[in-house]
Order: C-alpha cells, then structure tokens, then sequence
C-alpha cells in the first residue's frame, strides 16, 4: 500500500520510521517532509495546510492511507476533506480537532463532563482579564485560546508576569488571532506526564505514559519550548493510575466529545499535572505529541498501520496494542537561540556515527548541496531504546555526543525524573 505522511517534523520522521517498518507497505510519501524523512518517503513540497495540493497528491499517487501529523491541517479540516473525497485518513476531524485548538472549547468539555482539571476564567476584554489577575493574586497561568506552536501558555508566579503575558497576548497579539481571548487559570502543582491514547469514537486503547520536558533549560528552567526531550514509560503514572485517568479523563473525554456532536477518532493526547488531588488535564492535544512520540513508537511492537486501519474502521477493540520490554529516550538538539531568534544553515556532522538502538529522528533540517543543514529551532530527536531508562539515557546521550553543528544545545537532565523515583 501507499501512505501519505502530512507534516515535516520529529513527529512526522517518527511516523516514517514505524510505518515503514510494516511489511504492508510499500511507498511513503510526505508533504513537506524533512532531510532525514527523505531517506524514508518521497518529500513533496507541499506545505502541511494546502488542502487542495494535498488532495490532488492523494488522487494523483492513489494514496491508500494518509496520516495528518501537525495540529494545524487538523484544525483546518484536512481529514473532513479527504473524507469528503472517500480518502481513508487517520486523525481526528476539524470539530473534534477543537478541543486543541480551543483551550475555551476544551475547558468547558472538561468542566461540562466532570472531567479534573484546573479552576479557569475565560476573557475577550484585555482590561477585565487584568483586574481578575489582580484580585486572584499570583501565580496562575495565563493561556492564549487558538494555537500557537506549544508557546502559547505562560506559567506567572508573579501578578507583573501574568499582567504582561495578557498584554503580550490580547493587546500585542504576539500570537496573532489565537490570543483574541485567553483563559487564566489556578496554578497547579506537581509532575507533569503525558497519556496518548488511539480512540475510534467508540474504544479508548491508552498507550504508554510518556514524560515531555518543556523549558529550555535543565530542571525545568527558562521559557516553554516545543519540547526539549521525552521518555516513555513514565514511572510517575503507575499501573493503577494509568487506569485512573482512562476511566476518569480519557473515555469521559471522548464520550463527551460524542455527545457534543463532535466525534472523536484518532490519538488522543492529555497532558496531566499529577497533583496532590490526583490527575488533572493541563491541556488536550488531538494528535501525537512531539517530541513523546518518538520514544513512544520505538517502544510500540504492534504494526502501527494495522492500529490505524482499524481506528478507521471503528475496529479499535480487536487490536492487541503490543509494547516492547525496557523504555525509550529521546534528547532534543536545539538551534543556538531557540525558543528565541536562531540561525539556520549550520552543517551537522556525526549523524553516521550513532550506536546500534539509537535513531537520530529529524526535526528542522534540510539537504543543501548534499549536506545535512539546521532548518528549525528543534533540529533533532536522537532517541534510544535500552533495558530500562538509566540505559536508554546512557545510549541517547552517548548518541548525542557525536553529533555536532554551530549553537546546538540540549537538556543534560532528560529523563532524571524518573530515576530519582
């Protein structure tokens, strides 16, 4: 069969990877594709949100399965359109894809249907966000409603902070329409871990938990990123917990969305805070997260094609979703600068040189005159799968030390977390 990958990041590359390894498949293509899904898929320069391109490519190709990474083209309606067409599509439609890119939408499902998460406050009105700000005292947190890039939340532990991420938002528009309203909410306190799950509307089949590590810097310091590096299993989220937030956050979720005309069917991604109170939802993401995703698939054994075509067919239920023994660790190399202002272009050497069990998953780079080049602030996953997580960390980080380009940078403490449990 033909697959079409929409997307060109360290979660699209990952997706690569594990689809490629079915024996079902025979071409992967990929809009617009990066240097390292090259080796992979025929890229095709496509940008992720040109419906129109992207539906003339599936008819053109006769594409069997197409696969939507990035968040845009799903809140855009990419899969409703391809569906439209009869296009078999993995990923959740545009109403449903709301609950990402609405942070208003999706705090109201979770309040309406039970489901734990933080106390909020939503505003259009700059002025009247900043008077509740004032009266609520610090910290709280402050959320751009519509996407932004994973950059759209600012943690304020001070008012002067959440004053100015209001203004930066609301008045500055620093995130163009995403910020025209924001919700404010309580501050919660704890370890933060993710939970993916496949849904077909119906059944709800959770994956492993994995651990995404936000800030820039290590221990958890400076501005959020895209994220700076994953592992999976997370420790933090134990058996019984892990069934917790299934019956308690992910099919309430799913169940709810159903009842509000917006049928759910894809993966399904919440970020929880593990408080003190137990699981509480920070966010809903409608698609694989990234960077989890690549320890994620490099745990996963089950053919992810096969797990996708019964999604599809509403056939979740007859899938054995299988993992393999030890975990998986990914550490993210970053752009000099970034989450700021970064240079692109820079050589990067040593991608030949990896051990046996590490993948270098690429994020933002290019071939240029045969040459590998940074094209993006997150340049590469490098990502190891070992016994147990002291190994897989041992393994990425010695992946990590042979690769070099100009300003790179990286957490040294991923995955330090859960070894200290």
């Amino acid at each position: 069969m033909k697959v079409l990958i929409v997307g060109g990041g360290g979660r699209e590359h990952a997706l690569a990877w594990k689809i490629s390894r079915s024996p079902r498949v025979k071409k992967i293509f990929c809009g617009p594709g990066n240097a390292g899904i090259a080796r992979l898929a025929e890229c095709v320069d496509i940008q992720d949100n040109n419906i129109p391109a992207i539906i003339d490519l599936v008819r053109r190709e006769k594409i069997d399965l197409t696969v939507v990474g990035p968040e845009v083209p799903l809140v855009a309606g990419l899969v409703d359109a391809l569906e439209k067409e009869g296009y078999p599509v993995f990923g959740p439609r545009r109403r449903a894809a709301e609950i990402e890119g609405s942070k208003v939408l999706a705090k109201g499902i979770m309040q309406k249907y039970g489901i734990p998460t933080a106390r909020y406050a939503v505003f259009d009105n700059a002025g009247q966000a900043k008077e509740y700000i004032k009266q609520l005292a610090a910290p709280c947190v402050i959320k751009a409603d519509g996407l932004a890039a994973g950059k759209g939340v600012v943690v304020a532990e001070d008012e002067q902070t959440a004053l100015a991420a209001v203004s930066d938002m609301m008045e500055n528009r620093i995130f163009g329409a995403a910020g025209r309203q924001v919700v404010v909410e309580e501050l919660l306190r704890g370890e933060e871990v993710s939970m993916l799950a496949f849904t077909d509307g119906e059944h709800v089949v959770p994956m492993l938990a994995a651990q995404d590590h936000k800030q820039v810097y290590d221990h958890d310091r400076g501005p959020n990123t895209g994220g700076m590096g994953a592992y999976a299993p997370a420790p933090v989220l134990t058996p019984e917990l892990r069934q917790q937030v299934l019956e308690t956050i992910l099919v309430p979720a799913v169940r709810g969305m159903a009842a509000e005309d917006r049928p759910y069917r894809g993966v399904l991604y919440a970020g929880l805070m593990m408080t003190d109170k137990g699981p509480q939802v920070l966010e809903f993401n409608a698609r694989f997260g990234d960077p989890e995703t690549q320890p994620l698939l490099m745990m996963m054994e089950s053919d992810l094609v096969d797990v996708m075509e019964a999604l599809i067919a509403g056939e979740l239920n007859k899938v054995d979703l299988r993992w393999h023994e030890g975990a998986s660790v990914c550490v993210v190399l970053a752009s000099g600068g970034y989450p700021g202002p970064y240079n692109k272009g820079e050589e990067i050497t040593g991608l030949a040189d990896l051990p046996e069990n590490v993948v270098a998953f690429h994020a933002g780079t290019a071939l240029k005159n045969g040459r590998v080049v940074t094209a993006g602030g997150r340049v590469l996953g490098i990502t190891a799968r070992a016994a147990g997580i002291p190994e897989a960390i041992e393994l990425a980080y010695r992946g990590v030390s042979q690769v070099k380009f100009n300003g790179m940078h990286y957490r040294k403490d991923i995955g330090e977390k859960a070894i200290n449990r």
